[in-house]
C-alpha cells in the first residue's frame, strides 16, 4: 500500500506545472507534509487542467464576470450606461453576484404538467457537457486528458448541448416552450453541419486531431484557411444562442423559449449554460485558428505562460461574440435558417476544398 502511494507521489512529483516565480514558496510549502501532499495534487498538471485552467476555476471567474463584461461593452457601443446600481463606484461589477442570489432564494416551481422529475434534472445535466470538453482542451502544455482524438471528443460533448436544450422544452410540457424547443431543433441542424465541416477541414489541413499538437503548429490555422474560421465563428454565434441568433428565445415573442416555465436556481443554471458554451466554442477557436496557447514565452511563469496567452485569446474571441448583439438585430427563423443551410453551408463546402488543395499542394 505505502509502495502505491509513493509511486503516485513520483508520478504527480514528475509532471507538476512549473512556475519559476514562485518556486522559493513552492520549495517550503513542498515540506510541510499533509499541505506538501495537497499542493503537489493541486500543480499535478492534468488535475490543475481540470480544476484550475482552463477547467472549473477559470470556468467559474468567467460566469462570474462575463455577463458583466458584456454588458457594459454593449452599452458602451450603444451609448448607454450599462449595471451600475450595485456598487456604482466599481461599475455594478457585483450586479451577477446579485443575480445569482435572485436566483438562489427565489421560488423554483414546477408546474402540475411538467414532465417530473425531467423537468428538475435536465438543468442540472447539462452542466455534464459543459465541463467535460475543458478536460480535453490544452491551455499551453497544461491538459487534463491528452488524446490523439481530443477535437473529435470535444466536438461530440458540444454536440449534446441540444439535446439538453430540447429536453428542457419537453419536460415543460407547455406550447410556448414547444414553440422554442421547435425553433431550436431546426436552428441545431442549420448550423451544425457547417460547423462540423469546418472543424473537419482543418483536422485534414493539419493532418492530427490532437488538439495539443494543433495548438503547437507554427501557423496559426486562421492564416492557412481563414474562410474555415470564418465559417467556425459564425456557427459559434448561432450556437450559443446569441443575437443576432437569439431565435429560439426571443424575448419579445417567445418569452425564454425553450426554458419558459423555469425559474429561480433551475433558470439561473439554464441562463449560465449560454456562457459555459461560448467559453467551450472560444477556447476550440483559439486551438484550431489562433496558435492556442504558443505565444512569447515568459520565463518567470514557466508553464503558466501559455496559460496566459490560452485565455488571453479566448477572452478576445469571446469578446467578438459578445459584440455581435450590440451591433446586429435578431434574425428571423428562415433567415437563420437560410444562413445555415446555404451561405454557411458553401463556405464550410469550400473552407474543405481550400484544406484539400493545401494539403495535396504543400
Amino acid at each position: 500500500m505505502m509502495g502505491t502511494i509513493e509511486a503516485l507521489i513520483n508520478l504527480m512529483m514528475a509532471d507538476q506545472v512549473a512556475i519559476p516565480l514562485l518556486d522559493p514558496i513552492l520549495n517550503v510549502l513542498y515540506g510541510i507534509p499533509l499541505l506538501g501532499y495537497l499542493l503537489a495534487f493541486i500543480l499535478w498538471k492534468p488535475i490543475f487542467a481540470g480544476l484550475v485552467c482552463p477547467g472549473f476555476a477559470t470556468l467559474g471567474v468567467i460566469l462570474m464576470l462575463f455577463p458583466w463584461i458584456e454588458r457594459k461593452l454593449v452599452a458602451r457601443m450603444q451609448w448607454r450606461v450599462g449595471p451600475r446600481e450595485i456598487l456604482p463606484q466599481f461599475g455594478g461589477i457585483i450586479q451577477l453576484l446579485a443575480d445569482s442570489l435572485r436566483f438562489l432564494f427565489q421560488e423554483v416551481i414546477v408546474h402540475r404538467d411538467a414532465k417530473q422529475p425531467y423537468f428538475v434534472q435536465f438543468p442540472v445535466l447539462s452542466f455534464i457537457p459543459a465541463l467535460l470538453p475543458l478536460l480535453f482542451i490544452p491551455a499551453g502544455v497544461i491538459v487534463a486528458v491528452k488524446s490523439a482524438y481530443g477535437v473529435q471528443i470535444i466536438l461530440a460533448l458540444v454536440c449534446l448541448f441540444p439535446f439538453f436544450i430540447l429536453g428542457l422544452g419537453w419536460a415543460s410540457n407547455s406550447r410556448f416552450a414547444y414553440i422554442g424547443t421547435v425553433r431550436e431543433a431546426f436552428m441545431y441542424f442549420a448550423y451544425e453541419i457547417p460547423f462540423i465541416i469546418a472543424v473537419l477541414a482543418m483536422i485534414v489541413l493539419y493532418g492530427t486531431s490532437d488538439p495539443v499538437a494543433i495548438a503547437g503548429m507554427s501557423v496559426p490555422g486562421i492564416i492557412l484557411n481563414p474562410l474555415a474560421a470564418l465559417t467556425f465563428f459564425i456557427a459559434a454565434a448561432m450556437a450559443t444562442s446569441r443575437l443576432p441568433f437569439e431565435i429560439a428565445e426571443a424575448d419579445q415573442e417567445l418569452a425564454a423559449g425553450p426554458h419558459v416555465e423555469y425559474s429561480g436556481i433551475l433558470f439561473g443554471l439554464i441562463y449560465v449554460m449560454c456562457y459555459e458554451k461560448m467559453y467551450i466554442l472560444s477556447g476550440l477557436m483559439t486551438i484550431l485558428f489562433l496558435g492556442g496557447g504558443s505565444g512569447p514565452e515568459i520565463a518567470i511563469l514557466g508553464d503558466l505562460s501559455g496559460v496566459v496567452y490560452f485565455m488571453i485569446k479566448t477572452v478576445i474571441v469571446m469578446t467578438l461574440l459578445a459584440a455581435l448583439r450590440g451591433v446586429y438585430p435578431r434574425y428571423r427563423l428562415d433567415q437563420g435558417l437560410k444562413i445555415g443551410w446555404s451561405s454557411m453551408l458553401i463556405m464550410g463546402t469550400l473552407a474543405l476544398v481550400i484544406s484539400l488543395a493545401e494539403v495535396l499542394i504543400l
